[in-house]
């Protein structure tokens, strides 16, 4: 009876330690967001692949505006392996105080807006303080986005901040490089 007890204790504690190991701690975002600062045009670098892009092959940005009301527009935009534009436009919101980096997205219907599960975390988790490289997640690492406000990004600079999610027990292997082609000549 003391072998299975010892046993028993034994696997109970290989357990826990595996269990333990295996905790990610709790996804941080920056302290504070200047909302105003963050408007403007953001180009996507790089995505953990998500079903609702799937269509996007090239050229993907995002638009931040204020609208007259005070809420967010967020207007979404790739270019299809068809070469068409597509587009998408949303709503934000900030979660919190008015210097919360912490927001949720909505690209359904207004009508819609009282359901929660139309609202999606945007969560800014990384942003240099000149507000020209940043990363965007949830809460459950589901997402994550490398923007910048130029369509290419200083190799350096995407490094660092790979290395910055990577402490954030994100799994950058899984980023997919977004390609931004300058858009045709006109002669």
């Amino acid at each position: 009876m003391i072998k299975f007890s010892r046993l028993l204790f034994a696997l109970n504690l290989c357990l826990l330690c595996s269990l333990g190991g295996a905790q990610e701690s709790a996804v941080k975002t920056i302290p504070t967001l200047d909302v105003p600062r963050y408007m403007g045009t953001w180009y996507e670098i790089a995505k953990f692949p998500n079903w609702f892009q799937k269509k996007c092959v090239s050229n993907t940005q995002a638009i931040y505006s204020v609208r007259p009301d005070g809420s967010l527009k967020v207007l979404n935009s790739c270019k299809t392996a068809d070469g068409e534009i597509s587009q998408a436009e949303g709503t934000a919101r900030q979660i919190g105080a008015s210097d919360s980096p912490k927001l949720e997205v909505r690209f359904a219907p207004a009508w819609l807006s009282f359901l929660p599960m139309v609202w999606g975390d945007y969560w800014v988790i990384d942003l240099d303080p000149q507000y020209q490289v940043a990363a965007v997640s949830d809460p459950r690492r589901e997402y994550l986005w490398v923007l910048s406000r130029t369509p290419q990004i200083d190799k350096k600079v995407y490094d660092a901040l790979l290395l910055r999610l990577q402490n954030q027990q994100f799994d950058t292997r899984k980023l997919e490089l977004t390609q931004q082609l300058p858009a045709p000549s006109k002669n």
